[in-house]
């Protein structure tokens, strides 16, 4: 409604006899103060004074009232001759109110209103006019309660003299006067109805000024405030709604249609018209806008009879196509009511439902319900036209009202799922009928589900939200399938409209769709069989007309639009069943030809066809005649989704969304039958262009993903079509091959991410091919192809790497007994082979060609073959590759017994190649055969080679002359080896001949047999210093080359040279055992050396050249030696041994040169997999790599370690054995001196060293542990790839961990330990904390039984290291605090399993009773502790077996929890935290350092044991106990902080927590009551620092203080005084003896209202009385009274509590008292007035009580609320000339005409809250800023101006009370400590 007043014409009152308004209120409060001065009035007013004194007294029963009035009415009597006035009339009428209080009895408020009478009769017509806001307040409210002996005199009353008052004074009371008279008309059967019907109709014909009909309808304006306060008492009231109700159906004009009144329109109802029409005009003018909301209150109203009665009139009186409701009623005034109308059908009660159809549909609604039963013809058809008639009246007057009010509740933004919920049953109700539901529901279905969808993104919880969702999915339930459906459709397809398309639109109708698919029941028959397909070729059709657009620049969403189409499409197809299509035979399905360009015809046709069939079938079920069949829709279903497959082949741009088009084509071919006659073999060229485009393509994860698309396509076609003869066409023996090259850059073992999927595909190429060749040729071409695609006779070695992938990741089996090839690939989607002689078929070539290049072993393709062969897994199957070589040589070697066959001494030549050609004869037996026969095919070649002296001797350079013997003859060979492998492979060499094609060859072949010579040989002492020279010259150049043969040959050559050194040197080793730490991970060694034993070393072991030891670290770190990177770690174990001494000189670089080199590749697996770049940092195999490094970590960590224990061993062997202590050792500390002084041994010296590598292997293997599968940037597609690299890595890091915490179980966990403290850290390498966790809980050697006694020695090591032995102190190399450990000491125990508690229980209660015996080192952690043990408490009572019962005795019994509790405040009391307590900024300031985590010391304490507190029940058993602990805290805890000097402001809600926790437990009821009590009670509670603390904190300590203890509020009430002036008018203590009184009683006052709403509702009805009365005492105090007038804020403070927590009926009595002070102290704002009573910072709370009651409106300030405000519709078309009547009103224009500015200045606040609800005008955020000299012109007089229309706008808006709003206003004024005294 819009309350500007030119809308309507406001006429003014009457013009009667006398005055034109009422006495306004500045004349009424004068008229108090006028006493005439002869002696007989003042005799008069004298004895009136001496009959109201006795009211004072104490009244105790109805005797003692009936005897006041009784004197009240003879000083009455006694009025002087010709006197019609009442002396004191304002106090007078008072106490006549107070003694109609309902409690009092009949014969008390009989007495009352013959005191009444008598003084109606005596003031006269003219006096009652005069005096009427006096008298009539008290009377008001009577007949809601009187029994019947009052109600007849008191509506005698009304009768006799109100009713007969001028309409001048009845005017701004009338509406109070319709609330007093309404409860009259409850009951139509008592004897008062008709009475009180009469008074009403007497009222508004007095109101009028008529008495007859003619002059009625002259009168009609005046009858128009009548029926406009009529209905605002309707609205206003629900308790008095019932009477207005009845007066409404008996006298509410009936606002008929206009054809209603032209029947009428004769001769005879010409005067009926005409008083008809001023009925109407009466009832509707200045605006309707009030009846619509009062029928709209009525519908709304909670008693189902009121509902009933508004119905009745809306059908019999307001009919739907009235005028009023179709031309004068604003639209939005129409919606409200048919909302409100719709509404009453949650109820579920017919009789309603009845009425409201008959009100939507008409008059004939309820006249063609009666015919329902009747069958015949003629009724039938009647009762079809009488349907049609009344869906057309709906149609036309009722359905956009109703469905524009439903919609704007489904827009309406709720917070709850009730009203949520609640358009939802609406709807499903009006289903019930189909004239309405049918019209309805098309309308609001998808507002409706977009409703529930935004829901579920604002409800605060889930549950919320399934209850909202409940009541949706019935509503959805309730809808036909067609509806639904072509809603959906309708939507998506206007969304997707390639002319007004627009992405947020789009995408919100997407959602909404897939919300609707996800959420609800689509699983209906008719929705699969019929509306599903439907929509699905609608939808696919779309996207369809989208590809001639996909690329075009200027729309380029087209592209995601047909993406998300597709995605909605996929998971609608999974619903659809099969037999959707069953009835389309696959023998008569008439198929088209989809190889046509075009469908334009037939989906324009379609789509017309579908659109008809939702408009005329209504979504029902296809007709027989119906252009859709099922073969148009099979038909258009496949070829649709197979043009849009060929389109997305034949384009390289949009390849990426093929997948999803592939795999919707795929289900639809699995589900249509006809889909088996496709003739799919014109498809073959658009698969071969497309295999070709994929095939040149670069090698990125598009490529593999075009590839798996594409073989998708081609096993869905294979599956779906019966007949298999495309699989024969030539172009499938090209599509193949070019997916194969496709699959092949994938293969790469540098790209990890991919290697899986891609293996996978090539083994369902080989199952799809029916030439099985074909694969295998394909890939061993691709082997010898180069990197520039140019194919050639040589074995690439990217093709031997990609070779082993494809062998690493398919399932090889071997057969043994068979002994052939068996490969099945992994289990998959793709498919896998079926016996192994398929997978010989694709994998034996390939196989082949890998193993021929050890025919040439001196390539980089021999080394990578030989590693492949050592490292891999199915050595039994190569087995049978090898065989064959193996033969072959042995049948040669047997063949040719004769030596100068096999090496002739006069072809040997000087040149490189006839050496190399030499040395490879003599090595290809070597390196291609096993072990076990090296020693006998070498003895032989040797002793062939013994008897064939060469032609030649300069063949062989610097060979010395050798004994004839065969032992001196085979010595010779081998010194001529030697001396020709050193020259051959050393640096010299190698640079005089690097030029040279085959030198790298030579070198290698020269190195290996040098080798072999060295092995076998028994003596080489000839040539030892040439050894020693060359060995390590060419293990330097093969590095710093680099050459990687070399390096395998110059490792192998080294490891030999060194152990025959060690040999010679005679240092034999002594056993061959120590601890393996890493476990078996194969031979650390190459061939038949032999390992060195460290376990004993000798000190005259040979120690390695220092070269040795730099060439070590650079092969190790070198990036071109990762290829080879698993012989130096095997050289790195090998060489160990041999630095026994100086082993931890060596171990920080070997350690550091680790780590760096793990982390780089880490890093670069990372980046693969989460930016998809193919093209790695690392050229070879990352992931091995890692691997590799990780284990010469582990035995370079394990070879240290053993040294380490060795030496410990050794040095404690030496000292004296000290007597053993106990668990935690001597209990004594202090006693003995502290060796922390002592310089620090050797031993610990190197004990640190290894210490520290351990950490940094393990902040290693931790970070690799963290790897996180769920980054949003990886590719979902490449999941199985990310979950093999990733597993191997975890799996490897986890195995190190498990021997690291074997070893050093403390110091591994003080690692993880500060891992964890790093969690949410600047670090990018921060581990989560439960990450930790978890992996504490995975290890084995990290279980419960051995963490927490871990734990507890790292803390004894920080806290008291005395009481350790040596052995279980830590190094404190880990930046950890004792606090640290012990919250990670708590927050482990609770992730630990409850039935670990058997495990740990024993030491968990040994560490508690040390801690106890000397608690001082543990002073810092005792709060933890005490959270520890409560744990142990919690877990062990969640145990339910075993002996749970016990410890919890053990627990209590021992009282060591008590002890704890004790230990903790004596070793560190609390005060010490509170002596200088952190302001509110420190506080936040230090809540976010890491070392202040939880806070100060007594927050952190505090917060512990408010965590207790909860479950202290489950550590303490007994009562006693727990009274125990209770006391402890409130005497160390609760007494300090309320007692500190810096109370209030050193509590915190941490305090705050812990306070309601212990109110909370019976046992501590004595305890803290005290404490709090005396926290109320200090002055200084009062302040805006605690009502910050207030609602969350204080407020709940309070209310259990109140339950607690009930007499609380009579204890403060009695410290309450009552003012008075004796004693101190003057003297020298006069003032601040006042100033002192005051103040106690504003606190006293405050501490009364903070109980009560503290309290719940209604909880002090008791003490009303008692604070009415002291209330009445504080009322009558004066500026010099002690105490003074300077309460009276704090009284109103206290008034506005009640009236929020108290319930309205309980506080009847105090009405009157609230009513003349209000009246008081805002009068007192009248210039010239007297303010010593009542200041402005009172008058201010003065003004926020008023803004409370009018907020609050309840029923008996309704009848009160015109004295201070305009409550009419004057509020808003106030009459010309008409002066304001209330106080309010008449106050405001008196100051601004005082002020003489204008009146446009409003308060700035709005009076509606962020809920939509209605607050109180002045907040406290609207006066904290106004300065207090401007408080009357900026806040005070914009209040009073603008509250009687804010009043009214709240009324005619209809919004609810925040009283949430208004408690939080009230609260901050009672703890605002600036206007204490």
């Amino acid at each position: 409604m819009s309350l500007e007043k030119s809308h309507f014409q406001r006429t003014g009152s009457p013009a009667l006899s006398g005055r034109f308004s009422p006495v306004n209120a500045r004349q009424r409060t004068d008229d108090d103060v006028s006493v005439k001065p002869d002696k007989a009035y003042r005799r008069y007013a004298a004895g009136i004074d001496r009959a109201l004194s006795l009211f004072d007294t104490a009244l105790e029963g109805w005797a003692d009232y009936i005897s006041f009035l009784g004197r009240l009415l003879k000083a009455l009597q006694l009025h002087p001759p010709g006197v019609s006035d009442v002396p004191h009339k304002a106090l007078v009428a008072q106490r006549l109110s107070q003694c109609l209080n309902p409690p009092l009895g009949p014969g008390v408020h009989q007495k009352a209103l013959e005191v009444y009478g008598y003084i109606f009769s005596l003031i006269g017509r003219n006096g009652l006019a005069r005096d009427l806001p006096h008298y009539l307040p008290g009377l008001s409210p009577v007949l809601a309660f009187a029994s019947l002996s009052v109600k007849h005199p008191l509506l005698a009353l009304f009768d006799t003299f109100i009713v007969a008052l001028d309409p001048t004074a009845l005017h701004p009371a009338l509406k109070a006067i319709i609330l007093a008279l309404l409860p009259g008309l409850e009951e139509e059967s008592s004897e008062e109805f008709e009475r009180t019907l009469d008074i009403l109709n007497g009222l508004k014909n007095a109101i009028g000024g008529g008495t007859n009909d003619e002059q009625e309808a002259r009168d009609v304006l005046g009858h128009q405030f009548f029926w406009q306060c009529m209905f605002l008492a309707a609205i206003t009231s629900p308790s008095r709604r019932l009477g207005a109700l009845a007066y409404l159906q008996r006298h509410l004009p009936r606002l008929a249609p206009a054809r209603i009144s032209l029947k009428k329109t004769n001769g005879k109802t010409g005067g009926y018209e005409s008083r008809s029409s001023c009925h109407i005009e009466a009832v509707t003018s200045p605006e309707p806008g009030l009846l619509i909301r009062c029928f709209a209150a009525g519908l709304g109203d909670d008693q189902l009879l009121v509902q009933r009665g508004f119905l009745d009139l809306l059908v019999t009186n307001l009919p739907l196509d009235s005028d009023v409701l179709q031309q004068r009623v604003a639209p939005e005034d129409l919606i409200n009511l048919a909302t409100a109308a719709a509404s009453v059908v949650s109820r579920r009660d017919m009789s309603l439902n009845r009425r409201l159809w008959t009100w939507f549909l008409g008059p004939e609604a309820s006249g063609s319900d009666q015919n329902t039963g009747q069958t015949s013809v003629e009724n039938t058809t009647g009762h079809d036209q009488t349907r049609k008639r009344q869906t057309k009246y709906f149609r036309r007057y009722g359905l956009q009202p109703l469905v524009q009010g439903i919609l704007k509740m489904f827009t309406t933004d709720t917070s709850t799922s009730t009203e949520q919920a609640r358009p939802f049953r609406i709807c499903l109700a009006l289903m019930d009928r189909w004239e309405i539901g049918g019209l309805v529901v098309p309308e609001v279905f998808l507002p409706a589900m977009k409703s529930v969808w935004r829901y579920e993104q604002s409800a605060s919880t889930a549950q919320e939200f399934e209850e909202a969702l409940r009541s949706a999915k019935v509503f959805f339930d309730g809808v036909e399938s067609g509806l639904i459906w072509d809603e959906i459709s309708t939507k998506l397809l206007q969304a997707t409209d390639m002319n007004v398309s627009d992405s947020e639109p789009f995408a919100q109708s997407l959602h909404l769709a897939f919300f609707i698919v996800r959420n609800f029941n689509i699983q209906e028959e008719e929705m699969l069989l019929e509306h599903i397909p439907l929509l699905v070729l609608s939808l696919l059709l779309k996207v369809q007309s989208f590809a001639p657009h996909i690329e075009n620049p200027a729309q380029p969403d087209n592209l995601s639009i047909a993406n998300r189409l597709l995605g909605l499409v996929g998971e609608l197809l999974e619903l659809v069943p099969s037999r959707a299509f069953n009835a389309l035979d696959p023998r008569n399905a008439v198929l088209w030809d989809y190889n046509k360009s075009d469908f334009g015809d037939e989906r324009k046709r379609f789509l017309d066809d579908m659109r008809e069939y939702y408009k005329t079938h209504g979504g029902h079920p296809l007709p027989a005649e119906s252009k859709i069949d099922s073969n148009t829709i099979a038909n258009l279903l496949i070829l649709t989704a197979l043009q849009m497959v060929m389109r997305e082949m034949s384009g390289v741009s949009s390849r990426k969304s093929l997948e999803a088009r592939i795999a919707i084509l795929d289900k639809l071919l699995r589900k249509v039958p006809a889909a088996s006659r496709l003739d799919v073999t014109a498809m073959l060229p658009n698969i071969h262009e497309a295999s070709e485009n994929l095939a040149a393509a670069r090698g990125d994860y598009a490529q593999l993903k075009g590839v798996i698309s594409l073989l998708s396509l081609l096993d869905t076609l294979h599956l779906a079509v019966l007949s298999t003869p495309w699989l024969t066409d030539h172009r499938m023996r090209l599509i193949l091959p070019n997916l194969i090259t496709a699959l092949w850059p994938h293969l790469s073992p540098a790209s990890p991410n991919g290697n899986v999927e891609a293996v996978r595909c090539v083994w369902k190429i080989h199952q799809l091919s029916i030439d099985k060749k074909l694969a295998e040729s394909c890939i061993s071409s691709l082997m010898v192809q180069t990197a520039t695609n140019e194919e050639t006779d040589v074995l690439d070695i990217e093709g031997a790497r990609r070779f082993a992938i494809l062998w690493s990741h398919s399932n090889l089996n071997p057969t043994t007994q068979a002994r052939r090839l068996s490969l099945v690939p992994g289990t998959s989607k793709i498919g896998s082979a079926t016996s192994s002689t398929e997978g010989e078929r694709l994998l034996s070539r390939p196989l082949s060609l890998l193993l021929d290049t050890l025919n040439e072993p001196k390539s980089e393709l021999y080394v990578f073959t030989a590693g492949w062969l050592q490292s891999s897994a199915n050595v039994q199957i190569i087995l049978d590759f090898l065989q064959k070589h193996i033969e072959d040589i042995l049948c040669l070697r047997d063949a040719h017994t004769d030596a100068s066959k096999l090496v002739k001494a006069e072809d040997v030549c000087c040149d490189l190649a006839e050496c190399l050609y030499y040395m490879q004869s003599l090595l290809n037996l070597i390196l291609c055969t096993p072990r076990d026969i090296w020693p006998l095919l070498f003895t032989q070649v040797i002793g062939k080679e013994r008897n064939n002296e060469p032609s030649d001797p300069r063949s062989l350079p610097q060979v010395h002359n050798e004994e004839s013997s065969s032992k001196s003859a085979i010595m010779s060979v081998q010194i001529c080896l030697t001396r020709v492998c050193l020259k051959a492979s050393g640096g010299d060499f190698g640079t005089r001949h690097k030029a040279s094609p085959g030198v790298s060859q030579l070198q290698q072949t020269a190195t290996t047999l040098l080798q072999e010579i060295l092995i076998r040989s028994k003596s080489i002492s000839d040539v030892h210093n040439e050894l020693e020279s060359g060995i390590i010259d060419t293990l330097a150049w093969s590095v710093s080359k680099p050459d990687l043969p070399l390096q395998v040959s110059g490792i192998g050559l080294t490891s030999v040279w060194l152990t025959r050194r060690v040999r010679e040197k005679s240092l034999v080793m002594n056993g061959n055992h120590r601890r393996i730490l890493s476990g078996d991970h194969g031979s650390r060694t190459s061939g038949s050396t032999e390992r060195l034993d460290q376990e004993s070393p000798s000190e005259t072991q040979a120690i390695p050249p220092p070269a040795l030891f730099d060439i070590l670290l650079e092969g190790l770190g070198a990036t071109g030696s990762h290829p080879v990177l698993h012989h130096w770690i095997r050289f790195l174990d090998f060489c160990l041994p041999l630095y026994s001494t100086s082993i931890y000189q060596i171990l920080l670089p070997l350690v550091g040169r680790f780590v760096k080199s793990v982390e780089a590749l880490f890093m670069d697996i990372q980046s693969n997999f989460e930016h998809q770049d193919t093209r790695s940092a690392t050229p070879l195999e990352p992931v091995n790599t890692v691997i590799e490094i990780l284990n010469g970590l582990e035995q370079t960590l394990a070879r240290a370690h053993d040294r380490l224990v060795v030496e410990q061993l050794t040095e404690s062997n030496t000292k004296i054995p000290e007597p053993t202590q106990g668990f935690f050792g001597n209990m004594v500390s202090g006693v003995f001196p502290s060796d922390a002084s002592m310089p620090r041994s050797t031993t610990a010296n190197n004990r640190l060293t290894v210490i520290l590598c351990f950490k940094d292997a393990i902040r290693l293997c931790l970070r690799l542990w963290s790897w996180d599968a769920d980054n949003p940037r990886r590719d979902p597609t490449m999941s199985s790839s990310f979950s093999h690299v990733s597993s191997r890595l975890k799996n490897r890091a986890r195995r190190i961990l498990e021997h690291l915490f074997a070893a050093e179980s403390l110091e591994c966990l003080e690692t993880l330990i500060g891992s964890w403290l790093l969690m949410g850290g600047p670090s990018k390498h921060s581990i989560p904390a439960p990450t930790v966790l978890n992996l504490l809980h995975v290890l084995d050697g990290s279980r419960p039984r051995n963490t927490i006694p871990a734990i507890f020695n790292a803390l004894y090591s920080r806290t008291n290291p005395s009481a350790l032995d040596p052995d279980r102190k830590s190094t404190l190399t880990t930046e950890i605090s004792d606090t640290d450990l012990a919250r990670f000491l708590v927050e482990y125990t609770r992730s630990v399993e409850d039935d670990a508690m058997d495990e740990i229980w024993n030491d968990c209660l040994t560490f508690l009773k040390d801690v106890l015996a000397n608690p001082l080192p543990h002073r810092q952690i005792l709060p933890r502790l005490l959270e520890f043990t409560a744990m142990l408490g919690f877990k062990v009572d969640n145990t339910g077996f075993g002996e749970n019962r016990r410890r919890r005795r053990e627990l209590s019994a021992q009282d060591l929890f008590l002890r704890q509790l004790t230990a903790t405040f004596t070793v560190k009391p609390l005060g010490f935290s509170l002596e200088n307590p952190p302001s509110r900024s420190q506080q936040l300031a230090n809540g976010t350092s890491r070392e202040s985590h939880e806070g100060s010391a007594a927050d952190e304490i505090i917060v512990v044991l408010a965590s207790l507190f909860r479950t202290l029940s489950k550590i303490l058993v007994d009562s006693d106990r727990i009274t125990t602990a209770s006391t402890i805290i409130s005497a160390q805890v609760v007494i300090p902080t309320l007692r500190w000097k810096s109370f209030p402001q050193n509590v915190t809600s941490t305090f705050l927590d812990l306070l309601l926790s212990l109110s909370r437990i019976a046992e501590a009821t004595k305890v803290w009551r005290k404490d709090v009590s005396e926290a109320f009670n200090d002055s200084r509670f009062f302040c805006r620092y605690t009502g910050e603390l207030a609602t969350t904190g204080w407020l709940p300590s309070l209310r259990q203080w109140v339950i607690s203890d009930k007499g609380r509020m009579t204890e403060v009430l009695a410290r309450i005084p009552s003012p008075t002036s004796a004693g101190i008018v003057f003297g020298v203590g006069a003032s601040s003896a006042r100033l002192e009184a005051d103040r106690r009683t504003q606190l006293n006052l405050r501490r009364v209202a903070t109980l009560l709403l503290a309290a719940a509702a209604d909880s002090f009805i008791e003490s009303v009385g008692t604070i009415q009365e002291k209330l009445s005492d504080l009322l009558t105090a004066t500026a010099a009274s002690s105490p003074s007038a300077a309460t009276r804020a704090e009284v109103y403070m206290l008034l506005r509590a009640l009236v929020l927590q108290t319930s309205p009926i309980h506080l009847a009595s105090i009405w009157p008292l609230i009513t003349t002070e209000l009246q008081d102290a805002i009068s007192s704002l009248y210039p010239g007035r007297d303010r010593d009573r009542c200041n402005m910072h009172c008058v201010v709370h003065a003004c926020k009580l008023l803004d409370l009651l009018v907020v609050t409106a309840s029923d008996d300030f309704q009848l009160r609320q015109w004295l201070f405000i305009t409550d009419s519709i004057d509020a808003v078309y106030r009459a010309q000339g008409l002066e304001p009547h209330a106080l309010v009103d008449d106050l405001a224009e008196e100051l601004d005409a005082d002020a003489g500015t204008s009146q446009d200045a409003t308060i700035s606040t709005p009076n509606t809250s962020q809920t939509g609800r209605r607050k109180p005008l002045l907040s406290a955020k609207v006066l904290q800023d106004i300065p207090k000299d401007q408080l009357l012109d900026r806040a005070v007089r914009p209040f009073l101006r603008q509250l009687s229309i804010n009043a009214f706008e709240g009324t005619y808006s209809m919004t609810p009370f925040d009283r949430q709003a208004a408690f939080n206003d009230l609260l901050f004024d009672i703890f605002d400590d600036e206007n204490l005294v």
